[in-house]
């Protein structure tokens, strides 16, 4: 589908191209003859600002290029026309993009505006749920980061509540909690949630190692 990333790339010029074409031949023929190509154009050009580039951004996170996500992101002018679930997904990669620059304040800001955006969508609560919980999953990370323990458990429990989207974050979702519980000595909690934790067998190696190191002293907690 390479040529579709092509055509989204540049989808606002082409539309402006054929914009152009269409006056020409609105000119010179008459309104009928040129009546596709400003069809064309308008659904360019209208569809470059209500759903933007996102769809570039997946390649560029998943090969870890921060810097062509940025790049995407800075090239959306008027966020603020996007539809409510791209515009979640925009803020979500802004606030993403925030934390690996260590702006826990500039994540914090742009995630909470994702969330907000999701539960105000209807279309959102329908097909998105686990993007929510995901959302909460990182605004847990990032209060428990800022020793907001409290705020980062509030959220992380919605996180499981909303659904997570896989074996990854369900088990970083309940390692936090464990985590938590074992900070305010609610050591039979702790082992609980670390029991979760484990059930989902993840395989990321930041999260087995953490697994790991948890296991060599739970087991001696009281509880």
């Amino acid at each position: 589908m390479k040529w579709l990333n092509v055509v989204i790339k540049y989808r606002l010029w082409i539309g402006v191209v054929l914009l152009a074409l269409a006056i020409y031949t609105n000119i010179q023929a008459g309104f009928w003859p040129s009546f596709i190509l400003y069809f064309l154009a308008l659904i360019a050009i209208v569809g470059h600002f209500i759903m933007g580039p996102m769809r570039l951004i997946q390649s560029y996170m998943e090969e870890g290029d921060m810097e062509g996500a940025k790049k995407v992101i800075a090239s959306i002018w008027f966020p603020g026309l996007l539809i409510k679930p791209v515009r979640s997904v925009y803020y979500t990669v802004k606030g993403n993009l925030a934390m690996v620059e260590n702006d826990y304040d500039g994540a914090e800001k742009n995630l909470k505006k994702s969330n907000q955006l999701m539960q105000n969508s209807t279309l959102m609560k329908g097909q998105m749920g686990q993007a929510e919980g995901a959302n909460k999953l990182q605004l847990g990370m990032l209060a428990m980061q800022k020793g907001d323990m409290k705020q980062g458990e509030t959220y992380i429990r919605q996180a499981i509540r909303a659904g997570l989207p896989d074996n990854e974050n369900n088990a970083a979702a309940y390692l936090q909690l464990c985590s938590i519980m074992m900070n305010k000595r609610e050591y039979r909690a702790a082992k609980e949630f670390f029991r979760k934790a484990k059930s989902y067998k993840p395989t990321t190696p930041q999260i087995v190692d953490q697994i790991k190191q948890i296991e060599k002293y739970i087991t001696r907690m009281p509880g």
